[in-house]
Formats: C-alpha cells, structure tokens, sequence
C-alpha cells in the first residue's frame, strides 16, 4: 500500500512537470515565431492552430489599424471573412498617410460609406493570386498586364526595378513590399500606396 502511495504521487508530480514544461514550450515557440514573422505581418492563432481569415491578418498588425477601422466603416468585414477566396492588397498605415490631409477621416464619415467600399473593394481581386501568378501574368503578357478588381475599374500590374508595380485608374502607383501572406480564405499583399479607382 505504501509503494503504491508512493508510486501515485511519483506519476503525479511527473504529469505536473510534463504539463509545465510542455506549456514554456508552447509559450517560448510563439514568441519565437511571432518575432521571426513580425517583418511579414503574419501572426498563427497558434490557441485553435488554425490560419486567420483576411480580416484577421489585417487585425493582426497595429501596422493595418487604418485599413481595420476603414473596413469596418464600410461594412466589409463579413464580405472578408467570407468563403471567398480573395486577393488583397492591403495599404499599410503609412499607404493611408500619404492621401491628403483629411481624406481618411472624410472617408469614415457614414454619408461617404459608398465611395469607402468603392475605395476598398478597388483593393480586391475576385479568386486567389500569389506573387509568382502576378509575376507570371506580367511576363506572359510582355512587362506588364490588366486585370479587374472587385470594384469594376481594372488595375495594371507591372515590374519596374525589380519590383511588382501597381497603377491605378487615376495612374498613381504603389509597389508591393510584402507578398503571399496566407489566409484562410485567400493571400494578402501589401502596398505602400493606396490605390483609388476612377
């Protein structure tokens, strides 16, 4: 009887270790991936294990918090959360900061929240699209290709200086900087200039 007491509180103290050392683990491999990622605005919901949709991502990152409170205004946030799959090309706070003064705030206004999903779903491509179909695309179609957005007006991609370029309908551009950031319903880029339709 005595033995077996002692071979519980052994099993016990034992599971307990376990459980703690396996718990540091967890905890030492997040902050580790969430710094090695921190450059590809990416974070695991490492809780469920499972992949963030679009919007997650963009909630992910203080560096979209523009871009959040914008979806938001529009009423896009269930559209991207949906099946999709969806590209997005995502302007950082930086993307909303060159507009001019007072465009954002203008923007979030609830009279203007048509010309905001207008402004948004200028960002979106209907369908999955990585780097290398982009890069692809433009190859194929000799430096440089037009394709729709989920708005209507097109958008041309192209290659200058290594780097993919996006011009808009109003012949702005904005250069990819990160690309291929997965979702679970679709990939996201990221701009550094926002881009509006015509």
């Amino acid at each position: 009887m005595k033995n077996s007491s002692i071979l519980l509180t052994a099993a016990m103290m034992f599971t307990a270790i376990f459980a703690t050392a396996q718990c540091n683990n967890h905890q030492a491999s997040t902050s580790n991936n969430d710094h090695a990622t921190s450059n590809v605005v990416y974070v695991q919901n490492w809780h469920y294990n499972q992949t963030p949709d679009i919007v997650g991502v963009a909630m992910s990152d203080k560096n979209f918090a523009t871009l959040v409170a914008a979806v938001k205004a529009a009423d896009l946030v269930k559209t991207l959360q949906g099946d999709g799959p969806f590209t997005v090309f995502a302007p950082t706070n930086a993307a909303f900061d060159k507009l001019p003064e007072g465009t954002v705030a203008n923007l979030l206004k609830p009279e203007n929240k048509a010309k905001l999903q207008a402004v948004l779903t200028y960002h979106v491509l209907a369908g999955k699209v990585t780097a290398s179909d982009i890069i692809e695309s433009i190859k194929r179609n000799g430096g440089g290709f037009m394709t729709k957005t989920v708005q209507g007006d097109p958008i041309y991609a192209s290659i200058v200086d290594g780097k993919v370029v996006l011009e808009d309908a109003q012949g702005r551009t904005s250069t990819i900087t990160a690309t291929d950031i997965e979702a679970s319903n679709g990939v996201v880029h990221i701009i550094d200039t926002v881009v509006l339709p015509e």
